[in-house]
């Protein structure tokens, strides 16, 4: 993954895009924090059900924040640091919730996983505008405070659903 700072190798948009954000380890754990909320690295690093090593995640998390994608709070003394999502990366959801739709007509998927990428299906772009807004507040601290349940809400309530049938 290429830093922002980092001349593409091309000027082709797609290429752009598949510099910053593309390979398999980064989506994971963009996927993780957009709809786990898991924001430490611990918590990403053991709640990964794809079983991410501790090297691989802590390079992604770096190339996240130098792409911008990421912001990295520094911890304090005695404390953890915090992963938030910037405005660009929170514009990939509709590219996310595209990916899933792929990912759930062309590939083998397991009904409990499957549900959310339905769900976001089914909501179109008024469910992922919703969710951006959602996902501001919580990583930007910028605009109201989302209804409830929120999107992250109802998404989580469905995986429940589909897990304990």
């Amino acid at each position: 993954m290429r830093g922002s700072s980092e001349e593409p190798r091309s000027g082709c948009p797609i290429n752009a895009a598949v510099e910053a954000f593309g390979d398999r380890w980064t989506l994971i754990v963009l996927r993780d924090i957009v709809f786990g909320d898991r924001r430490y690295f611990r918590e990403l690093l053991a709640q990964s059900l794809e079983g991410i090593a501790s090297n691989i995640l802590a390079d992604r998390l770096q190339g996240l924040v130098r792409s911008g994608l990421l912001t990295r709070e520094e911890a304090g003394r005695g404390r953890r640091a915090r992963y938030n999502l910037t405005e660009p990366a929170i514009q990939l959801v509709p590219v996310l919730a595209q990916l899933g739709s792929w990912g759930l007509r062309h590939r083998p998927t397991s009904p409990a996983l499957r549900v959310r990428a339905e769900l976001l299906e089914q909501g179109g772009p008024a469910l992922w505008a919703e969710f951006m807004d959602e996902l501001r507040h919580a990583h930007l601290g910028a605009g109201t405070a989302p209804r409830s349940p929120g999107v992250r809400e109802r998404l989580a309530a469905a995986y429940r659903a589909a897990t304990s049938t």
